[in-house]
């Protein structure tokens, strides 16, 4: 029986969509396992009387670090508003030099630029001086609010 290579070729991108989606599916299927035992794991040490260790539940434990990174990240933001500044008017200052260059030489005049680019110019460089003058400080968070690690002993059984 002779296959007709028009037709072969029409099933290379067939098989290739349907092994994605196996691969897909299989890894899902595989990643709810090690979940489930993961989770069977904290059960039995919880049922034990030991107290399993924030590394126990490395999703959890890296979600707490991930939203405290933010939280500080946001915090540094907010403290930080003159680098804002300071960034904007960098970039205001070269958009309009930009302009300034794009207006002069499409018009032959190099002074017909300056009105358009000279105010987005004056606009950054206002920004600039405004970065300069900001010098807002956000004081780091205190020790207190950090709650204490839990201790690591399983509690006695009498």
């Amino acid at each position: 029986m002779d296959i007709n290579p028009a037709i072969m070729a029409m099933f290379i991108p067939i098989v290739a969509i349907i092994g994605g989606i196996t691969v897909v599916i299989v890894s899902m299927m595989m990643k709810s396992r090690l979940r489930e035992l993961e989770i069977k794991e904290r059960i039995a040490m919880i049922e034990r009387g030991m107290v399993p260790a924030p590394e126990a539940d490395p999703r959890g434990f890296d979600h707490a670090i991930t939203r405290l990174e933010q939280v500080q990240r946001v915090r540094d933001l907010q403290g930080n508003a003159g680098y804002r500044h300071r960034r904007a008017g960098i970039t205001l200052m070269g958009v309009g030099f930009g302009l300034m260059v794009l207006i002069g030489f499409t018009a032959d005049d190099p002074f017909t630029g300056f009105g358009v680019g000279g105010f987005l110019v004056i606009m950054g460089l206002a920004f600039f001086v405004n970065a300069l003058f900001d010098r807002r400080h956000v004081p780091p968070p205190s020790s207190a609010a950090v709650p204490p690690a839990p201790p690591n002993t399983p509690p006695r059984q009498e």
